[in-house]
């Protein structure tokens, strides 16, 4: 597949970018002292999250991966999910997107551009 290839499949670009950030966030856990387990989260009405991280059985958070420009609360629908399952235990919800500006979407729920990854820049902060 190719740049050409990407921008004509939608839903390809999307896959292989929810393929790199759980990669980079993986290689990004292994820093850590304590082990970091990765899930995927689906509830019975459907509603998914991407990437589910649990560090030891206290603490939750999930990440969305959208390869778009914009984000909209129907974005976080799943996260919104997991944040009530998670109940106590959930730390943070944050969609990942291909925009220039990081956004609150509610209590412990953002949306941060992908490129945060592997850039650190303040003034992209809500």
């Amino acid at each position: 597949m190719d740049a050409d290839g990407l921008l004509r499949d939608r839903a390809l670009l999307g896959q292989l970018l929810e393929t790199f950030v759980l990669q980079e966030l993986r290689r990004m856990a292994s820093w850590h002292a304590e082990p970091i387990a990765f899930h995927h989260f689906r509830d019975k009405d459907g509603a998914e999250v991407d990437i589910v991280l649990e560090r030891g059985t206290h603490e939750v958070a999930g990440v969305e991966v959208k390869a778009a420009a914009s984000v909209t609360e129907a974005d976080f629908r799943g996260l919104r999910k997991l944040q009530s399952a998670a109940g106590e235990r959930f730390r943070c919800g944050v969609v990942l997107y291909d925009g220039e500006h990081a956004l609150s979407f509610g209590a412990g729920l953002l949306a941060v551009p992908i490129r945060a990854l592997w850039e650190t820049d303040a003034s992209s902060e809500p």
